[in-house]
């Protein structure tokens, strides 16, 4: 690695179970702030819901603590700042005509195929939270094709091989310098940064809960991160966990 931003120490693994799993483990054993779990391949990836996440080599996994000694609610927008620097990293490296959407809660698209996830975990439940890990996954040289969503990666959407430490590069200087903003700012540029990369906001969609569905229109997305539905009804209601169908 040619460059890393201030404040980051990089941890770099041929194979874990989970990097997020690993970071954990190193954050309870005392990680400081800043610290970069990086996977070349995880035997049992995961994602939201626990659900497995495909992880072959040739893609790009990464978990990185933060201590922001912020309440769970704050600690929580963590997810959006991944997100947008995630949309901004990858607009860095990829074609101007490609098209970085964030796709709520936590999946980052290029020309409305999934390339990137989120993975947001932490401990503790009163006061400031010790630890947060933040876990992403990004489709650098290949893409599930048996996933219920359409994904792509971003060797077929350069149509070349981009290395692995490039986009590792671009993501940590990025996640770190909007990181940086959220300390000094809030969430408020967060936010719109994401709503300016919004997929499908203000448009029909579904969203999934665990128990049913609900048809609506995406109004908005509050201060916190939830999703604000407007229902056929007019009645807006406010979704904190689900998942969204364009």
């Amino acid at each position: 690695m040619s460059s890393l931003p201030d404040g980051c120490t990089l941890i770099a693994l041929e194979s874990v179970g989970s990097t997020n799993d690993e970071a954990r483990a190193r954050a309870l054993d005392g990680a400081s702030d800043g610290t970069v779990v990086w996977a070349r391949e995880q035997i049992a990836g995961r994602g939201r819901r626990g659900r497995t996440w495909s992880s072959p080599q040739g893609n790009l996994y990464t978990s990185t603590i933060f201590r922001p000694g912020k309440p769970a609610g704050e600690t929580a927008q963590l997810s959006l700042v991944a997100a947008v620097a995630l949309g901004d990293a990858l607009a860095s490296l990829l074609p101007e005509a490609a098209a970085v959407g964030c796709k709520w809660p936590n999946d980052i698209l290029v020309n409305g195929a999934k390339v990137a996830g989120i993975l947001l975990e932490s401990s503790g439940s009163g006061g400031a939270v010790p630890w947060v890990v933040v876990g992403c996954g990004i489709n650098v040289a290949s893409h599930p094709d048996d996933a219920n969503y359409t994904a792509t990666d971003l060797d077929t959407v350069l149509e070349r091989a981009i290395g692995l430490e490039t986009v590792l590069e671009a993501f940590l200087a990025s996640l770190f310098r909007w990181r940086d903003r959220w300390l000094k700012d809030g969430v408020a540029p967060i936010r719109q940064a994401w709503i300016d990369r919004a997929v499908g906001i203000g448009g029909p969609i579904t969203v999934r809960l665990p128990d049913r569905e609900l048809v609506g229109r995406f109004s908005d997305m509050d201060a916190d991160g939830a999703l604000l539905l407007e229902l056929p009804d007019g009645v807006c209601q406010r979704i904190t966990a689900g998942d969204v169908f364009l």
